[in-house]
């Protein structure tokens, strides 16, 4: 019995109970395994009432290698439940970025039973060695009971252009003309290839897109998606987005977006080429993907990794490292130079809301004398309303202590986060920073939702208009919020703090 037990308690620990999740630096409401490192999201999809999540994961480290799918699922995109690894490496090809779709019509010829299946559609990374150069090849994987048990095809690669980059498809279903799409990365040349099938099997080259935007390192995670335009629920556009690494706007990993409109076979970028789009201006989102299924009309939902490749590999966090993103909705606003991407949190982080404190219209001051006597917090939601009026500067001191902390506010016309002090910055000289985004906002009330959870902070302005993701290690203890302003006091302040509950306990 007590042998039983100790296998019970070590299966326990292995898939994410939530014991092992009250590491000091560890996120209580954003998803990271148990134990390992962790990379790009992938397979993104929601099938029969679940969300699954898989992602780039080393079974048996915490930095990058042995690279397989590790996969949790959840039914409401906060509360994840991880489960054995989906797709792992195997006779020395690891399994790379891609996609999961729903064949409900067996076009595959993978399904049993007449039921819908899932497929996974992912890059086959095979090492250079003494025998062969590097090669990156699509593959096929597929699941009839939910994705819990996974086959890997036995016709693998569907698809080889013999090349060592070539990587990260995004596959959907295009219903016009009955067929799978596909949007994979040249990473080196700056290209995203466009590929139709009928079956998943047999694929046709369609068109390619790029380069374009910026491009100063390599493309990786492609995604296309249909997105509804704010304001008219009948006008959508289509989001290409890419990763670049390194070349990103912050430094190392970024990530930057094209709207237009794709026919079913090219996609036609609405923009000079030269238009530079960032999906976030932070340091650390990356490779962030859209959840295929979701219905048509819907907003669509993202999730990206939350690091950055200039120090992911060194980040102060154990047993694990890396970890995603909230969960965004997905639209499009039309302001005067064109279609511009707004990201706001899932409606769902309103359900992990406990205790609620709020004040209207105070002075700085008389604010801060009552944040000091009731919020203690490193895992809430901070929704404020202030006019800079003839400030410099207004912001918010977060995970504060001891003279360390992490600040977010406005001025000099752009949204920023400055982690500088915010506490452990020395593993990397990258890691401290202070990113900005410019943002007009002439007379109107500035208005910000910060979301922090122990050692990330994103902060998502005027109703999503800019995202900003960071990542930030504070002193222990760091619990304490301020407002704050420079050179000039601002108008009255409007604010909300919600303490957030745990999706682990």
């Amino acid at each position: 019995m007590q042998r039983i037990a100790l296998i019970l308690f070590a299966v326990a620990c292995a898939f994410g109970q939530p014991a092992a999740y009250d590491q000091p630096y560890r996120p209580q409401y954003h998803f990271s395994p148990s134990e390992h490192w962790t990379n790009d999201p992938n397979g993104l999809v929601y099938f029969d009432g679940e969300y699954h999540l898989f992602y780039q994961y080393n079974p048996f480290g915490d930095v990058w290698g042995h690279m397989s799918w590790g996969h949790a699922v959840s039914r409401d995109l906060l509360h994840w439940q991880e489960l054995p690894v989906a797709l792992a490496e195997e006779n020395g090809v690891m399994i790379f970025t891609g996609s999961t779709v729903i064949d409900a019509r067996n076009t595959s010829g993978f399904c049993a039973n007449g039921k819908p299946c899932m497929v996974a559609v992912y890059t086959g990374h095979t090492p250079r060695s003494a025998e062969h150069t590097t090669l990156q090849t699509q593959n096929l994987a597929y699941s009839n009971d939910h994705g819990r048990t996974w086959t890997k095809y036995s016709g693998n690669p569907v698809l080889n252009l013999n090349m060592p980059d070539f990587r990260d498809p995004h596959v959907f279903w295009w219903e016009p003309t009955r067929r799978w799409i596909m949007a994979v990365s040249l990473p080196n040349e700056h290209k995203v290839l466009f590929y139709g099938s009928p079956d998943l099997k047999a694929w046709e080259r369609l068109s390619e897109f790029g380069p374009a935007g910026a491009t100063g390192g390599q493309w990786e995670c492609p995604t296309l998606t249909e997105v509804l335009v704010a304001g008219d629920p009948r006008q959508t556009r289509w989001v290409l987005k890419v990763g670049l690494n390194p070349g990103g706007l912050q430094g190392g990993s970024g990530e930057q977006y094209f709207v237009g409109n794709f026919d079913g076979a090219r996609f036609t970028n609405g923009n000079p080429p030269s238009t530079t789009l960032w999906t976030d201006y932070g340091k650390d989102c990356y490779c962030a993907l859209t959840f295929n299924g979701i219905a048509r009309g819907e907003l669509p939902i993202m999730i990206g990794w939350m690091s950055n490749w200039q120090y992911a590999a060194k980040v102060p966090t154990e047993p694990w490292r890396g970890q995603m993103t909230i969960p965004r909705r997905l639209q499009l606003r039309k302001a005067p130079e064109g279609f511009r991407l707004v990201q706001e949190p899932v409606e769902a982080v309103q359900r992990l809301r406990g205790r609620h404190f709020t004040w209207r219209g105070v002075n700085a001051a008389d604010l801060n004398r009552a944040l000091k006597e009731k919020i203690q917090g490193n895992s809430f939601e901070l929704r404020s309303t202030v006019i800079p009026g003839v400030a410099r500067e207004v912001g918010w001191k977060l995970l504060a202590e001891d003279g360390k902390y992490t600040t977010a506010g406005y001025g000099n016309g752009a949204v920023f986060v400055d982690r500088t002090q915010s506490g452990v910055t020395g593993f990397s000289t990258d890691f401290p920073a202070r990113t900005a985004a410019p943002l007009a906002i002439g007379h109107a009330p500035l208005e910000l939702t910060i979301l922090v959870d122990r050692s990330t902070v994103e902060v998502f302005a005027q109703g999503g208009q800019v995202a900003m993701t960071n990542l930030a290690y504070p002193p222990e203890g760091a619990r304490r919020i301020e407002f704050y302003s420079t050179l000039g006091k601002p108008g009255k302040i409007t604010v909300d703090v919600w303490e957030l509950k745990s999706t682990w306990k």
